[in-house]
């Protein structure tokens, strides 16, 4: 009989909390179906894209990019390093940092295995630029789509967001190659490569994958296109190859977690519980409003996931300039928790399924070591560029 593990003890406790405060209408009906207007789309784009991610994996669709990357990086582990992070940033920047987490982490995990290094400096360097990286576009994360408007629209956004955003690239990849400089800085033999078991399967997913990309970028609705790629990915395996389709390509933990998080935040917010966070209201003109707002903003996703902790904090910034603060303290500062963000959770489904396990409590670690500079960097930034 497989043992529960405490993970999942915890899941069921608050998923059973939020179902208390939606039926006993803790949580107000209207708020309620508001909340659910909200996260449906965010939770309905994570199952089609893990589904679509999966489901590539076994197609080989993962190996194959794996191994061209492995000759491209001629036999050099810092070539290899580079790519990684180029790849990280870029599918971060323009496809959002749940698609990195799903899509970009099953290759680098591949790769590092298929030349014999540890996988767990290029898994931390994925999650953590998931993160980091994702201040920079109004689609590379949910929170900053929420801000946009108010910011004054992608130009805008972006005059704000651009140096930010290069500090969160710099510090956290100079942490890890600082730390993991032995794997960084070694050699390899680049593998033999090898040919997919099915070909018809591996161009089919490969080709929807090439349409699926950039319709991620250019599509507000994110779940349409990743939905309409997992349907077609179901109905191409169910031809070719049944017995991939099982419910475990659904991460139902990870869901659960995120929409039992999102549920019991709006529940005390609508009863005031929260109201001590956003008395003070930031202008933007004050360094230390700046950091304030940065601060509680990466406290609090790290405590109750980024985006709710957004959407309860978002009254506390008076300006364009506070906002970018507040999603700096949101988007670069959720790199210590678990659920920090619903990236995290799914990239930590994602390595488990290939085989490699992290320890929190070294997560927990380095992610602090990482966030606490990245954040308070990356306000002073936003302040020269501000002006």
């Amino acid at each position: 009989m497989r043992r529960i593990g405490t993970g999942t003890w915890v899941v069921v406790a608050l998923v059973v909390i939020a179902l208390v405060c939606v039926v006993a209408g803790i949580l107000p009906g209207t708020d309620a179906g508001a909340l659910g207007e909200r996260i449906a789309p965010v939770l309905g784009f994570v199952v089609a894209i893990t589904i679509v991610a999966e489901l590539a994996r076994d197609a080989a669709v993962f190996d194959v990019v794996s191994q061209r990357l492995a000759r491209w990086g001629r036999g050099r582990v810092l070539l290899l390093w580079a790519l990684v992070v180029a790849l990280a940033v870029v599918s971060t920047v323009f496809l959002s940092l749940d698609t990195t987490a799903v899509i970009v982490t099953p290759v680098v995990i591949v790769l590092a295995q298929s030349i014999g290094v540890s996988p767990i400096p290029f898994a931390l360097a994925t999650i953590w630029l998931a993160n980091t990286a994702s201040l920079a576009l109004p689609v590379s994360n949910l929170t900053n789509l929420l801000a946009a408007d108010a910011i004054g629209g992608p130009g805008a956004f972006f005059a704000l967001s651009w140096a930010p955003t290069l500090v969160g690239i710099i510090v956290p990849v100079a942490i890890l190659t600082l730390v993991h400089r032995r794997t960084v800085f070694a050699a390899y033999e680049t593998p033999t490569p090898r040919r997919p078991a099915d070909p018809t399967l591996f161009w089919s997913a490969t080709g929807i994958l090439l349409v699926l990309m950039p319709l991620l970028a250019l599509t507000h609705d994110v779940w349409i296109p990743a939905s309409v790629a997992a349907l077609a990915l179901v109905v191409l395996f169910a031809v070719r190859r049944r017995r991939a389709l099982r419910l475990s390509l659904v991460p139902w933990q990870a869901l659960a977690l995120a929409a039992a998080l999102f549920v019991i935040v709006e529940t005390a917010h609508a009863q005031g519980l929260l109201e001590f966070l956003t008395s003070p209201t930031a202008s933007g003109d004050s360094a230390g409003d700046l950091f304030r707002l940065a601060a509680l903003g990466a406290v609090s996703a790290n405590a109750i996931n980024n985006l709710p902790a957004y959407l309860v904090l978002e009254p506390a910034a008076g300006d364009p300039v506070a906002l970018m603060a507040l999603l700096i303290g949101v988007n670069l500062g959720p790199l210590i928790t678990p659920w920090a963000s619903l990236a995290t959770l799914l990239w930590h489904h994602r390595i488990v399924s290939l085989g490699v396990e992290i320890r929190w409590s070294r997560f927990v670690l380095w992610g602090t070591v990482a966030a606490v500079p990245t954040v308070l960097a990356a306000v002073l930034v936003l302040m020269w560029v501000a002006g």
